[in-house]
């Protein structure tokens, strides 16, 4: 189950982010028989299996994807601590027992020269060399067994360091994901009320998205969310962090900003994407202008970062309603 579910992931260039992972489990477990026969028609029919039809296909308000999220999310960060702590835990024993058996075998190996040098002679004394040869080598070879255990050990923590990073990271982008950012976040929110620092954050959307897939296909579509996040990219720092939140959705976190100075570093981005003219390398047709729509908001005008988030999802909406490629304080 867990190669069908990485084959899935990995041929849809899908997030490997827990909702993901929790949604394939449950089909490719068995556990939801309709979500696993709309998947096996999706691919059956050709159609492009990618985040925003796996959102569609989840359900649910936002609210309820961003509960969902949040329990799939202490739920994996319990798994990994508690197999992080058992590999401590059989990292130590190991290397306890590896050392016991050579302090024993270097005993052994004491006891039988002594036995093996004398000049007492009898049946006794050489079943009793021949026993000591027996368990010298035994431990010997229990040494070695352990030796092994010990670089297994080492070899899995570091692949459990690997998967957590590559967990971090949007495949598409390169920029970190929503899981990877929701940590950055609340870290920075920490740091930021301590030292009475400003704090925004912003949420930006591509315009126009769903028109570029249906026209140029999902490859193009593809492109395009790079082209975004390239120009997110230059105005990140130590200080401003930028991750893809999912779909053609990107948000940022602006530490030591104001709200009005945050905006206009967002807008400073916004007009260098838009005064571009994007074309679609498969066909050579003109995609022509690709904008985006942004929402900011001051995380602490509010009583809780989860609703200073909303707030800026909400300034983002307004910001299409008022006519998309612009950028909305709430």
């Amino acid at each position: 189950m867990l190669e069908q579910i990485s084959e899935f992931l990995l041929a849809h260039d899908l997030d490997v982010s827990t909702a993901n992972l929790d949604l394939a489990r449950r089909a490719f477990s068995g556990e939801d028989l309709t979500l696993a026969e709309k998947i096996a028609e999706r691919q059956l029919s050709g159609n492009k299996i990618d985040q925003n039809w796996l959102i569609e296909l989840a359900g649910g308000d936002d609210d309820g994807r961003d509960n969902h999220h949040d329990l799939q999310r202490a739920e994996l960060e319990k798994l990994m601590g508690k197999l992080d702590t058992s590999i401590a835990s059989f990292s130590a024993a190991t290397s306890k027992a590896q050392g016991t058996t050579a302090a024993y075998g270097d005993t052994l190996q004491e006891h039988v020269g002594k036995m093996t040098g004398t000049d007492m002679t009898g049946d006794m004394i050489t079943s009793l060399a021949g026993l000591a040869k027996a368990m010298l080598e035994r431990t010997r070879e229990v040494e070695q067994e352990m030796k092994k255990s010990s670089e297994e050990a080492d070899r899995l923590r570091k692949s459990l360091d690997r998967a957590r990073r590559d967990a971090e990271i949007d495949h598409l982008t390169g920029l970190p994901n929503r899981r990877a950012f929701e940590a950055v976040y609340d870290a920075n929110f920490r740091a930021a009320q301590a030292e009475i620092d400003n704090l925004s954050v912003a949420f930006v959307d591509i315009d126009h998205f769903k028109s570029v897939n249906d026209t140029h296909g999902h490859e193009t579509g593809d492109r395009v969310i790079q082209a975004v996040s390239e120009v997110l990219q230059r105005i990140s720092n130590d200080r401003c962090h930028v991750a893809r939140h999912g779909g053609e959705e990107f948000v940022v976190l602006f530490r030591g900003k104001s709200v009005a100075e945050a905006v206009v570093i967002l807008d400073q981005a916004r007009e260098s994407l838009a005064a571009r003219n994007f074309i679609n390398r498969t066909t050579d047709e003109p995609i022509g202008q690709v904008t985006f729509s942004g929402g900011v908001a001051d995380v602490f005008a509010y009583s809780d970062p989860r609703i200073a988030l909303k707030a800026a999802d909400q300034a983002l909406y307004r910001a299409k309603g008022e006519g998309r490629n612009r950028i909305c304080a709430a």
